[in-house]
């Protein structure tokens, strides 16, 4: 049925899963309920792009708001907080959890919902949009039995995403792998994954020190997020254990100086960190209906400057999103565009020395790293994505 038709019958509990049932259908990752002065505004997060979905009245606010308290178990008659719940849904075929946050407007309660479909297939690094040079870095350090391994990048660039392409390439029945998550968004089978509950003391640090005393093999924290966890996971790599986390921040070379201002001694960090990757999503072009696109000038001279090194032929062709019933605006999906960073004599050295991440990032492009924008502007030539969503999300 369509959701207008539903909204117009004024049945609450009908409208919301409706609401529900068309983000899953369109692939969303977040659901927005947000009053506004005049209407009730329903926005989706299509592809990382947030889109208007439907006007409501006003006057729904209140009905629909407790109904999805009432699924997630939150107080319906407390409306000056915020609040968190969660719960779960099926809807045609899809397992979906979903992550309820409301938060107080001055036109009221605004509620935002994170789908995690439990239906979809597990990644793995191919999938990923991992390559070549880059693909092969990091598999040969996720194969090594110890050491950390980093994926960076801000939030909703697909790091979590990447963790569990790793587990699931590297999880078997002779491994213990131990995972501290929060939230835990995918189960996989064979492992012990384990949901932080901060609140009452179960965080990072403190379920990585139990982890350690669980006799692992590979130990994944969703998260470094503070000295004493950063500390903890170096101690667990240098003890034998491969770790696997992430980190917030602009690119793999700023990982190495976001450590050591963690207060982590540079040469613990040098003799434990296996490898970095930094990370972006873009939006994958739809096959219906891309064209050949037109660059200008001044882009194509940028453009030819990042890819002199790979002596490719000219001219470059690239595409664009047409738009079509299959795709609405060009696009459809995602793909990861990556640079991995492995460690190096020279790299360690400039660590310990510790000198800024430009500085180590001019080093590693010198050994032969492919930065995110190269890779990005690779996947466009290949008619993957558009040199516009590469420029969107890399500005270094």
């Amino acid at each position: 049925e369509d959701l207008q038709a539903i909204a117009e019958e004024g049945q609450i509990p009908k409208i919301v899963a409706a609401i529900i049932a068309l983000a899953v259908r369109k692939r969303s990752s977040d659901i927005h309920i947000e009053p506004t002065e005049k209407f009730l505004r329903i926005r989706f997060r299509i592809d990382g792009i947030l889109r208007d979905i439907i006007k409501l009245p006003l006057s729904d606010q209140p009905a629909i708001i407790s109904r999805i308290k009432i699924l997630s178990n939150l107080k319906i008659d407390e409306s000056r907080i915020p609040q968190d719940g969660r719960f779960e849904a099926k809807t045609s075929n899809h397992q979906i959890d979903l992550r309820v946050s409301t938060l107080p407007t001055i036109h009221g309660e605004k509620a935002a919902l994170r789908i995690l479909d439990k239906s979809l297939k597990m990644y793995t690094l191919e999938d990923l949009g991992l390559e070549g040079r880059n693909r092969k870095i990091l598999i040969e350090n996720i194969d090594k039995p110890y050491g950390i391994v980093l994926s960076t990048g801000p939030t909703g660039s697909g790091k979590s995403t990447t963790l569990y392409a790793i587990l699931n390439r590297i999880s078997t029945a002779s491994v213990n792998i131990v995972t501290l998550e929060d939230p835990v968004e995918y189960e996989l089978p064979g492992l012990n994954q384990c949901q932080i509950k901060p609140k009452i003391g179960f965080t990072f640090a403190n379920g990585l020190r139990s982890v350690l005393r669980q006799d692992p093999n590979i130990i994944m924290v969703g998260e470094i997020r503070d000295a004493d966890t950063a500390s903890l996971a170096t101690h667990a790599a240098l003890t034998g254990h491969l770790v696997l986390s992430t980190l917030h921040t602009n690119d793999a070379a700023g990982a190495l100086p976001r450590l050591i201002n963690m207060g982590i001694e540079p040469f613990l960090i040098t003799s434990s960190v296996n490898c970095i990757v930094g990370q972006r999503l873009v939006r994958r072009l739809c096959d219906k209906c891309k064209r050949p696109a037109h660059i200008p000038a001044p882009v194509e001279k940028e453009i030819d400057e990042e890819l002199a090194r790979f002596n490719l032929p000219k001219p470059y062709k690239f595409f664009e999103g047409r738009g079509c019933s299959e795709c609405d605006q060009g696009y459809r999906g995602r793909i990861g565009i990556f640079e991995v960073l492995p460690m190096s004599e020279q790299i360690e050295n400039l660590a310990i020395a510790r000198k800024p991440a430009s500085e180590i990032k001019a080093a590693a492009i010198r050994e032969g790293m492919i930065t995110m924008k190269q890779d990005g502007l690779l996947k466009a030539l290949k008619g993957i994505t558009t040199v516009n969503e590469v420029l969107r999300v890399v500005t270094i």
